[in-house]
């Protein structure tokens, strides 16, 4: 038994070569061929290969591959090959994607959140410019909710009252309603007629939209201004509105995109589409007298 264990265990022993040497390293013949100048003097005179006509192909090369391991993998192609991709050159700045007839860009607000600025062109002389601000997190929600029970629930422990989880419970459903119908703002949005005027829109989180039209003859210009906001300074786009009694006055400023307050990069867009309908607006009269 001890002797089968012990044969089970053992390491196997190496079998003798077929030309009778029992160890390979003092075998003549392998050391032949494993001499470096046997080796060399193969590599030095190779076969010489015949000419190739001229109306031969070369063949193909060869994949090397080793084994266990599968074909070699294509490099994944990089922005500039994806359709609709944004070059290298903007690609710090926004990212463009294309829905349908609308065209839709990214950029950041000044508070860093991410918004959406689309585009639909409907005429030469009628664009829409809407920004997308970020919806409601179910997680700050979360939070609030939680530290309001949480608040009410520690009155609820000193005074013994239940009155008091009640009213946590109806300050928290009453002041979610008012937050998503006056406060909180999915959308804003800029419909700009050469003819007619610009009307601002703005969609809350509950499904609420609040409409302002302003005529076209009372529009001054579009500029972009300046404004100090929590110790720093951000821009924003505003339309001037004429004075009727002085041409030359400003009689009131309207400023847009006040929730999602994007930064100068998606302001200049939005700018240079106003101004585009503005001048086509200001050289129609001319055209006409000229006629």
């Amino acid at each position: 038994m001890r002797q089968a264990l012990r044969a089970s265990l053992s390491p196997p022993r190496p079998r003798p070569l077929p030309h009778g040497c029992g160890n390979p390293a003092d075998c003549p013949r392998l050391r032949s061929a494993l001499r470096p100048g046997r080796a060399a003097s193969r590599t030095a005179n190779p076969r010489p290969a015949e000419p190739a006509g001229p109306a031969e192909a070369a063949p193909p090369a060869r994949l090397e591959w080793a084994r266990g391991s599968g074909p070699p993998r294509q490099p994944f192609p990089g922005p500039e090959a994806c359709a609709g991709a944004v070059p290298s050159s903007q690609a710090g700045r926004s990212r463009r994607f294309r829905r349908g007839g609308m065209e839709e860009r990214r950029y950041r607000s000044a508070s860093g959140a991410p918004i959406a600025l689309r585009t639909r062109q409907h005429s030469a002389s009628c664009r829409e410019l809407a920004v997308r601000c970020p919806r409601l997190q179910l997680r700050s929600l979360s939070a609030v909710t939680s530290a309001v029970w949480l608040a009410a629930y520690g009155l609820f422990v000193l005074s013994q009252n239940s009155m008091v989880l009640s009213a946590a419970i109806f300050i928290t459903l009453i002041g979610l309603i008012i937050y998503l119908h006056f406060v909180k703002i999915d959308q804003e949005s800029l419909l700009v007629i050469g003819s007619l005027g610009i009307q601002v829109t703005a969609s809350y989180a509950s499904g609420k939209e609040s409409t302002t039209f302003i005529e076209m003859g009372r529009v001054k210009d579009v500029v972009i201004n300046e404004a100090i906001h929590m110790q720093k300074v951000i821009y924003y786009l505003c339309i001037l509105l004429q004075d009727p009694g002085d041409p030359q006055g400003v009689s009131e400023v309207v400023p847009l995109f006040q929730s999602s307050k994007p930064r100068l990069d998606c302001l200049i867009e939005v700018y240079r589409s106003c101004q585009e309908i503005l001048q086509q607006r200001k050289t129609a009269p001319q055209s006409n007298g000229i006629k």
